[in-house]
């Protein structure tokens, strides 16, 4: 099976948002290159909200271009499966934890945002950060910091609030 049609099936499975969920499916069924960068009328990205296995905190990343404070994700790669896998790639890539778990295999939330590249349609999952876990800086990231969550509305913006509030509800 193809990363596209992991993205269709996981999509058609994803019971929220059914109306940004259906302007997904349409996205690609109307751009059979919708997965990738390439297109510039938008893209399916993957992301993940790193959480830490006590509760109470989740890991941020400051985006080197959007000088945001984000969840770890980003693009689809050639390489990836699934839209799941890709969250946990990019999120292990940018948080420098290589044993992240998921919360659960289905997608947490769907948030459509533009970027300077284009249109980005993600896919959020939720990871849980093994005890003890050491982060690492990527190249991608000026800073990289765990947040309590109250203190997450005071440096990120609403789409990350959101995820972190859809995650809580399933903790």
């Amino acid at each position: 099976m193809s990363l596209y049609d992991d993205a269709v099936l996981v999509l058609k499975g994803y019971e929220d948002q059914s109306d940004l969920r259906q302007t997904y499916l349409d996205h690609l069924a109307a751009h059979p290159d919708g997965m990738w960068k390439a297109c510039a009328d938008g893209h399916i990205t993957a992301s993940a909200l790193v959480i830490d296995p006590e509760g109470g905190r989740v890991l941020l990343t400051l985006h080197r271009k959007l000088r945001m404070w984000l969840q770890m994700g980003g693009h689809c790669e050639r390489t990836d499966t699934t839209l799941a896998g890709a969250a946990m790639r990019e999120a292990a890539e940018e948080s420098g934890i290589p044993s992240l778990q998921l919360l659960r295999s289905t997608p947490v939330r769907l948030d459509r945002h533009r970027t300077p590249c284009a249109w980005h349609l993600d896919v959020q999952y939720a990871a849980v950060a093994p005890g003890g876990a050491v982060e690492a800086i990527s190249d991608e990231s000026l800073d990289l910091r765990w947040f309590a969550y109250d203190e997450v509305g005071d440096v990120a913006d609403e789409s990350v609030v959101r995820l972190l509030d859809a995650t809580r509800a399933l903790l």
